[in-house]
């Protein structure tokens, strides 16, 4: 039986197994897919044993998605894009690196919330691996404006100048929290770690725009401290991204497979699932 997992150190929360379990059942593929914890110092070590084992393809979560990108003999454009790798699949030619999150997280807002992206007012919110990996596909959607926003500015400056390139016709640029006041978007996405720890990036009231979406890529039960706050500053719609995290794991498994599993039943019983506690 075909092998595939999720490694990472901690990994015994991932959700990644139930869900490539219901991508399996849903297009009929036979395989196994489970949860492997690397020591944080032995990555590459984990990774090769794996392979050598009959291991097919690998997930890639914290803190490995760097060692990933390094270890990748072949990386795809969006890999190269967000300097980072969350999906190894192993063939006789090498170890082919991916980055999914970004297509994830688009295919969660055009797909599942229907939200268009083209021709619209994007702010990202946070410079560091999320947003890097999110640019290229959300550029891709050729909005009419990104902004990448940070506590640190320079450091969105630095990431708005390195995509210029790719941008096109969309006018990118990056700016510091404080410089976002009197300026309004149609999709705010929360690409920083703060809902990890139940805190907000410090931003100007009235950033939403009629209609304006709310995004956390960070997820749980209910709405997360940044969703209350959206909506309590204007937004007309909020999501978290637990959505983000089944369309990526959908990336995946089609590279790997071949195949592409639907994935709206499948957030709509993993959101139940996590609901019911």
């Amino acid at each position: 039986m075909d092998r595939y997992a999720v490694i990472g150190n901690p990994i015994a929360h991932s959700k990644s197994p139930w869900i490539h379990a219901a991508f399996a059942r849903q297009t009929g593929q036979t395989l196994r897919y489970e949860a492997l914890l690397a020591p944080l110092e032995g990555f590459a070590d984990a990774v090769a044993r794996f392979r050598a084992e009959g291991g097919r393809g690998l997930n890639v979560t914290v803190p490995f998605k760097l060692e990933a990108f390094a270890l990748a003999t072949q990386r795809t454009a969006r890999a190269e894009a967000a300097g980072a790798v969350n999906t190894l699949a192993f063939g006789a030619d090498g170890i082919l690196g991916d980055n999914t999150d970004g297509a994830g997280l688009v295919r969660d807002l055009s797909v599942n919330l229907e939200r268009s992206l083209g021709a619209r007012r994007l702010l990202l919110l946070g410079a560091g691996g999320a947003t890097r990996g999110a640019l290229l596909p959300l550029l891709g959607q050729r909005p009419t404006a990104l902004t990448i926003a940070n506590r640190t500015a320079s450091k969105a400056e630095a990431l708005a100048h390195d995509f210029a390139p790719q941008a096109g016709d969309t006018c990118i640029d990056g700016c510091g929290f404080d410089d976002l006041g009197g300026r309004r978007f149609d999709v705010v996405i929360n690409a920083t770690s703060a809902s990890l720890a139940g805190e907000l990036p410090v931003l100007p009231p009235g950033l939403y725009a009629e209609g304006a979406l709310a995004y956390d890529m960070m997820y749980g039960r209910g709405h997360t401290r940044f969703m209350q706050t959206a909506l309590a500053d204007g937004a007309a719609d909020v999501a978290d991204g637990l959505g983000m995290l089944v369309e990526q794991a959908a990336e995946s498994f089609a590279l790997w497979r071949g195949v592409r599993p639907d994935g709206a039943p499948v957030l709509a019983a993993l959101r139940r699932l996590i609901e019911a506690g």
